[in-house]
Order: C-alpha cells, then structure tokens, then sequence
C-alpha cells in the first residue's frame, strides 16, 4: 500500500508545480498552461502531465497562484447591446453556450457584461482600468465603439467577434459573411429570383458591409445590375425587419425575394408579407441568417445561412486564453494579431 508521502511527491508534503513538471518530463511553464487551459500544449504533453498530477495528487493553490501572476482566473463576456436585445436574440445565447462549454473543465471565471448605454460604457471602463479582469471577448461591437481602444491601451488580452474593419488590430474570430450572403443570393438566382431584396444588418457593424458586399457580387456574377431600391438598412431586430419589409414593398412592390440579415429580421419581413398577401415562396422567397430555432420553427421553415456561432464562442476563448498565457508586453509580442474566418453554410427548406 503506497503511503501518503510518496503520493504527495519527493518532499512528502503538499506536491509543487516543479515536481510534476519533472514527473512530467516537461518544463514548469507547460505544466502551468495545461492546468489554466491553454491550447498552446499538444494532446500527448496535455496527458503526460495529467498523469503526472493525478499520480502525486497535486492541486493548484488557486488564489496563491492568481495572486502571484498578478491574475484574477477572471473573464469577461461583454456585450454592447441592451439587456433585451441579448435575451431576444439566438445569436447571443448560442455565443454564451459556446464560450460557457470551452470554459468547462478550466478554473475560470466567466463574468458577463453588458454596456449597452453610456453611462454602463464609463463604469466598465473604469473597471477594465483597474485590471479586475485578465481578458475580455467583445461581443456585437460597432465601428465607433471606444472599448476595443481601450483593452488595447490598457494591454488586456481581448478577442473580438467579428472585426469592426479590414484593419482590425485586434485578434478575431468572425464566420464568412461574404460568402454566405453569396450563396444565399446565388441560390435566389437559380429559383429564377431577379428582383432580390435585401434588408441588412447594422450599417456601421463590418460583418454586415460585407453581406452586402457578397449580395451585390453575386448579382453581377449572374448579370443582374443590382438595385439600390432594393437595399433596406435593417438592425438584425424582428422589428426592423417589419420596418424595413414595409419601406421594400412600398418602394418595390414587384420584389420576389427577400434575404434578410438574421431569422429574427426574417421574421419580421414574414409578418408584414403575409400581411400584404403575399404567398412565400410562391410570390415572394425569403432566406435569414444564423439558421436559429426560429429558421426552423418558422411557417413555412425558413431557408438560412447557418454560421457556427457556437464554434466561434470556442474559438475566441482558445486565442484569448493563448493570449493571457503569454504575458509578454505588446511590444515584445510585435503586435501579433489573429483573424480567424470560419466557413458558413446555405441550409434549404420550404421558404425558398
């Protein structure tokens, strides 16, 4: 029967962190990202010093070691959206899921922020400032939001979901925007669609320039001019899709397609269509965006580009987590950024 000192490691006490490194056979610094869940560690080391601390029973003195890195086992999910948008919207849910699931099996914490006003900005700003946090995923942000430049002044490690422009200098994770709205579109064509509607997203979020950009491209790949009567801005709300199905079939009231920047928009479209007597697909085709429950349990089920939203939660929590593991400062990182694009897919039903 082996005896309880020769579990706790050579000193007989509590195990370190050295002794399971050299049980290990790796360095000190490995043994540490396996323990905080960084990606940076292959499969086989991952194991050898998972076997390593099972064998000698070690557990992390947690608040020790946060306090000796000067860390807080911290993350925040912050959203720059009202509190009502969040609990409306599948996106968001299906983002939270995603981060939640790579969080799991890891020590940390997880905070969830919302800064939807000016008032919430300022006082998460002044929280950011006092570093209670040792990364941030930003969440639905906008071009002119300050927040980016502020994580990026203050050196915290921060992932951004969806870059605010092609310069972005922050590290991303974003689905391929231009070519699902491409496919959509495509797809509109080959059904024998000309007059193609399409109500976008925010006009000063990226992801949505670049839909249009795609909707615009597809057009002209099958000789069809595009028409900017066609164009509606809409806010990925159902709302603004009633506003912006309204001012469509008012401006263009012999449109036969419609694509929609998110299922929520569609939904709204749908509402005022049927209102007007419309028959989809018969008259009027409609395609969303996120291929959400809802693209599902619409009547009839909606045609929608699924993006990965759950893959990209996990995506940006492995870049932020390779990123608070290396604690060099900016400069001697060379300003090393990410963008990550992760493919989209055109899933069919009766709607179009």
């Amino acid at each position: 029967m082996a005896s309880h000192g020769a579990r706790g490691g050579r000193s007989g006490g509590r195990p370190t962190l050295e002794e399971v490194a050299a049980r290990a056979g790796v360095g000190r610094g490995t043994v540490s990202r396996v323990i905080n869940g960084s990606p940076r560690v292959s499969d086989a080391t991952r194991a050898a010093v998972e076997a390593a601390v099972e064998e000698l029973g070690y557990v992390p003195n947690t608040a020790a070691r946060a306090l000796a890195a000067n860390r807080t086992d911290s993350i925040a999910l912050v959203v720059p959206e009202p509190e009502t948008r969040f609990f409306a919207e599948p996106y968001f849910s299906d983002m939270l899921s995603g981060v939640g699931a790579e969080l799991a099996d890891t020590e940390w914490q997880l905070i969830l922020i919302f800064a939807g006003s000016d008032r919430k900005r300022q006082r998460l700003a002044d929280y950011l400032s006092a570093h209670r946090v040792d990364g941030v995923l930003l969440v639905s942000v906008h071009a002119d939001d300050p927040l980016p430049d502020l994580l990026d002044r203050l050196e915290i490690p921060a992932v951004i979901s969806g870059p605010r422009s092609a310069g972005e200098t922050l590290t991303s994770v974003d689905s391929d925007n231009y070519g699902g709205a491409h496919a959509a579109v495509s797809h509109l064509l080959t059904r024998g669609c000309r007059r193609i509607a399409h109500i976008t997203g925010r006009p000063d979020v990226y992801g949505a320039q670049r839909r249009v950009d795609g909707y615009r491209d597809a057009l002209r790949s099958a000789g069809v001019a595009p028409d900017e009567l066609l164009l509606e801005p809409g806010d990925f709300t159902e709302e603004g899709g009633r506003r912006a199905m309204t001012a469509l079939l008012s401006r263009c009231p012999d449109l036969d397609a419609v694509f929609a920047g998110s299922d929520v928009t569609a939904a709204g479209a749908r509402q005022i269509l049927r209102e007007a007597g419309r028959r989809i697909p018969d008259d009027v085709a409609l395609i969303g965006y996120d291929d959400s429950a809802i693209a599902r349990h619409m009547d009839p089920p909606l045609t929608s580009v699924r993006q990965p939203i759950e893959e990209m939660g996990r995506a940006m929590i492995g870049l932020l987590l390779e990123e608070i593991a290396d604690r060099r400062p900016a400069a001697a990182r060379g300003l090393e950024r990410r963008h990550v694009v992760l493919p989209t897919e055109l899933v069919g039903r009766e709607s179009a």
